[in-house]
């Protein structure tokens, strides 16, 4: 139900005032930049700051990223001098499938559709001698997905509270693999705490018939940042970067007999469910470099449970498997 200004207009000066704050206070060099609301505010912010703030968005070729869109209107507002688009192929992506799979200890195909496009903005960075990158990681997690808008207050209080426990994020251990820092404002933990302690209801909200996520930032920024921008649905990584397309590129990497002929083996020496090309591809790396999962996640310490399909030992409250990315476990 739309919310009477009462009810949330003495929280706009706080948003403004905390984002300002955490921002100032995790201060980057540069951003990955997809213009998604957690980005763009960002942006906005931190050219306060920093006027000659670089930007970087990412697109893979094969792909069809959404994000440009809403960049090149972004970078037309803010009148970014230093924005620029890396747009990487199939072989980019195939050269770097070990160094994300060794960095995230993960066959996960949506973590490293995700993480890949992450990895080859922070590499580019690096290579231009910038070393402490924004990302927008957390927001989600804070206020809440789309697929989560059925659920009731309380069923999405709850699921929240176990998201927050298990909270990750792959450009962490990405930019550690590379020698950088990244930049994380809002998981600065006074954002965190204030976000955590806020209602549902500002969190979770309709705008024009619509109903968002993010809802009182969106509300807060919708005068300061373009409305198609501020308003922008939410779209995953890979929806925003094209790298969803990985799925369906990287099934040419093997005919339907090898692919029968190398899942049953793995099947049988490893105990482990590969489900498609993509994945496979992603396991075989996983596998030059450990071990078959069972092996490298064998503890079965703090209520740890065995994932069915990789046989990996994994310790979660949401059902979800980080190593294959099974789901429910």
């Amino acid at each position: 139900m739309p919310l009477d200004p009462k009810e949330y207009t003495h929280l706009i000066p706080e948003t403004k005032n905390i984002i300002n704050k955490v921002i100032k206070n995790n201060l980057g060099d540069s951003i990955l930049f997809s213009a998604g609301t957690d980005t763009a505010i960002i942006a906005y912010e931190a050219m306060k700051y920093k006027p000659d703030l670089p930007t970087l968005t990412i697109a893979f070729k094969q792909g069809n990223p959404k994000d440009a869109y809403y960049v090149k209107k972004m970078t037309e507002f803010l009148k970014l001098k230093k924005q620029q688009t890396h747009i990487f192929d199939i072989e980019e992506a195939l050269e770097n499938v070990p160094k994300v799979v060794r960095a995230l200890k993960t066959f996960d195909p949506m973590d490293i559709r995700n993480s890949m496009a992450i990895y080859i903005g922070l590499t580019h960075l690096k290579k231009k001698g910038l070393s402490k990158i924004f990302t927008g990681d957390g927001l989600d997690e804070l206020f809440g997905y789309p697929w989560q808008f059925h659920l009731s207050e309380e069923e999405l209080y709850k699921k929240q509270l176990d998201m927050w426990t298990e909270m990750k994020f792959s450009s962490t251990p990405l930019s550690k693999s590379l020698g950088i820092e990244v930049k994380q404002p809002y998981l600065d933990q006074e954002f965190m705490d204030w976000a955590k302690k806020l209602p549902m209801k500002v969190k979770i909200n309709i705008h024009n018939n619509e109903k968002y996520s993010k809802w009182l930032l969106r509300k807060a920024y919708e005068d300061s940042i373009p409305q198609e921008v501020v308003w922008r649905p939410k779209a995953p990584l890979e929806t925003g970067t094209g790298t969803a397309a990985l799925n369906t590129v990287l099934e040419k990497q093997y005919t339907d007999e090898e692919f029968v002929e190398k899942t049953k083996n793995v099947l049988e020496t490893d105990d482990v469910q590969i489900r498609d090309k993509e994945q496979l591809l992603y396991y075989e790396a996983f596998r030059k470099i450990f071990n078959k999962p069972s092996k490298v996640f064998s503890d079965t310490n703090n209520n740890a449970k065995m994932c069915p399909q990789c046989k990996s030992y994994v310790k979660t409250r949401i059902q979800f498997c980080r190593i294959c990315g099974a789901y429910p476990i």
